[in-house]
């Protein structure tokens, strides 16, 4: 019987944590996508398990709902998104610039990135929260048409975690 007693505040930990939906009819999804050249220093490159990590320069371009933005060249990719151009790879006197003492400097890596946001507004508030990749496909499709969504927010509803069609 002495398990029973935490069952109440294991349900109001549940409930406080649990996600809230809404329904939204206006809407944008957007995706970031940048390109970073990036390099690794540390002392020992091979066995630091946590070098420093200096990041050069950096393009990027913002997607909205599936749409070409200017200034893409290239895409749409396999996941729909569109791309800028690379930004200039550092040279090897920039990448000794930023090396300390002691230091080892790593080849520089291009990295991909994207960040997705939704935005939405119900009644006559906006809120712009971040979300997925399934959330912001499932936007893409609908926005064409208007479609209403239905949108599960995140802990807190600090996250926007599912976004599906209203069936009418």
């Amino acid at each position: 019987m002495q398990k029973l007693r935490f069952l109440p505040s294991i349900i109001t930990a549940l409930t406080l944590i649990s996600c809230s939906t809404t329904t939204a009819e206006q809407y944008e999804a957007t995706a970031l996508t940048s390109y970073s050249w990036q390099v690794k220093y540390a002392n020992d490159l091979t066995s630091q398990p946590q070098p420093r990590i200096e990041t050069f320069a950096n393009t990027s371009i913002l997607n909205r709902n599936g749409l070409k933005p200017t200034g893409a060249v290239v895409g749409p990719d396999d996941r729909g998104l569109w791309w800028t151009t690379l930004p200039p790879r550092p040279n090897v006197d920039e990448v000794e610039q930023r090396k300390k003492s002691q230091e080892e400097a790593g080849k520089p890596e291009l990295v991909k990135d994207v960040k997705y946001k939704l935005t939405y507004g119900v009644g006559n508030t906006q809120q712009t929260l971040p979300t997925n990749y399934d959330v912001y496909r499932q936007v893409v499709k609908a926005y064409p048409q208007k479609t209403p969504l239905e949108l599960t927010l995140g802990v807190n509803d600090n996250s926007v975690e599912k976004a599906e069609p209203v069936s009418k």
